[in-house]
C-alpha cells in the first residue's frame, strides 16, 4: 500500500484546528510557567514552576496535540490500535526531555548558548515523542519513513522551539508571550504533519488482527484530565500573580 492511500484528515479538518489550538494553549501556559520560574528568587519555587511548565508543554502542547491529530490518521481497509504502554512512555519522554530543556534556562544562569541548547532539547522532545508515539501503532502492516522528511521535521521542531523560548525570555511583552505560544504551536504541529508526510505504509491482510487500544479511547480521558490540569495551572498563574499586588500584612496606608 502506498503513501497516497493513507488519510491524515479522515475525521475532517477539525482535527488540525483542535490539535493546533490545544498545542498553543499548552505552550502559552508552559512558557508562562517558564517565565515565572525565572522570576522567582527561591530555588524551590523555580523547580516547581519548571516542573509545571514541563507538564504543560510536554504533556499538553506536545503529547495531547499529537494524539488529537492522530484521530485523523487512517489506513483504509485496516483497523488501527495503539499500544497503551508505549503511548504512556511517549508522554513521559516528552515531559522529561522538555523539563531538562526548561531547566537550562530556569534553574541556572541564563546565557544564549543555554537558550539554544534548551530549544534543541525541547525540539528533540517534540520529535522523540512523535516517533515513539508512532511506534505504538498496531495494524496489519508496517510503517516506514522518508528519512529526508524525518530530518526536516526535527529541524522544524528545534528551530521553532528555540524561537519560542527566545521570545519568552528576551522579548518581555504581552504580545511577545502570545507570539511565543503561537510559534511553539507551529513547532509542534509543523513537526507532526511533516513527520506524518514522511510516513510510508505497507499492509498485509494475512497478519493477525492488531491488539491494543483505539486512539479515541486514549485521547478522550486524557483530554478531560488535561482540561482540569489547564484550569489548575491557569488558577495558579493568576492567583500567584495577584499576590504580588497585595499589600504586605500589617502595612498601613
Amino acid at each position: 500500500m502506498n503513501h497516497e492511500s493513507m488519510q491524515h484528515f479522515s475525521s475532517g479538518p477539525w482535527t488540525l484546528v483542535l490539535a493546533y489550538g490545544v498545542s498553543v494553549i499548552g505552550s502559552l501556559i508552559g512558557l508562562s510557567c517558564m517565565a515565572r520560574a525565572r522570576s522567582e528568587p527561591a530555588r524551590g519555587a523555580k523547580v516547581r514552576w519548571t516542573v509545571l511548565g514541563a507538564f504543560a508543554i510536554g504533556g499538553i502542547a506536545i503529547w495531547l496535540m499529537h494524539f488529537i491529530a492522530m484521530l485523523g490518521f487512517d489506513v483504509p481497509g485496516t483497523t488501527i490500535k495503539y499500544s497503551a504502554p508505549l503511548t504512556a512512555l511517549s508522554a513521559l519522554v516528552a515531559v522529561l526531555v522538555v523539563g531538562v530543556g526548561l531547566s537550562l534556562v530556569t534553574l541556572v544562569r541564563f546565557t544564549r548558548m543555554r537558550l539554544v541548547l534548551a530549544g534543541a532539547l525541547a525540539g528533540v522532545g517534540v520529535a522523540g515523542m512523535h516517533y515513539l508515539g508512532m511506534s505504538a501503532i498496531r495494524f496489519k502492516g508496517d510503517i516506514f519513513y522518508d528519512q529526508t522528511l524525518v530530518a526536516a521535521s526535527v529541524a522544524i521542531a528545534v528551530a521553532a522551539a528555540t524561537a519560542a523560548f527566545w521570545f519568552t525570555l528576551v522579548v518581555k511583552t504581552a504580545v511577545a508571550s502570545v507570539v511565543a505560544g503561537l510559534i511553539m504551536g507551529v513547532a509542534v504541529t509543523g513537526m507532526h504533519y511533516t513527520g506524518m508526510a514522511a510516513v510510508r505504509v505497507t499492509s498485509d491482510a494475512s497478519l493477525p488482527a492488531p491488539r491494543g487500544t483505539a486512539v479515541f479511547d486514549l485521547v478522550f480521558p486524557i483530554f478531560v484530565i488535561s482540561g482540569l490540569v489547564v484550569g489548575a495551572l491557569l488558577w495558579m498563574l493568576f492567583t500567584t500573580a495577584n499576590d504580588s499586588f497585595r499589600e504586605p500584612a500589617g502595612s498601613s496606608g
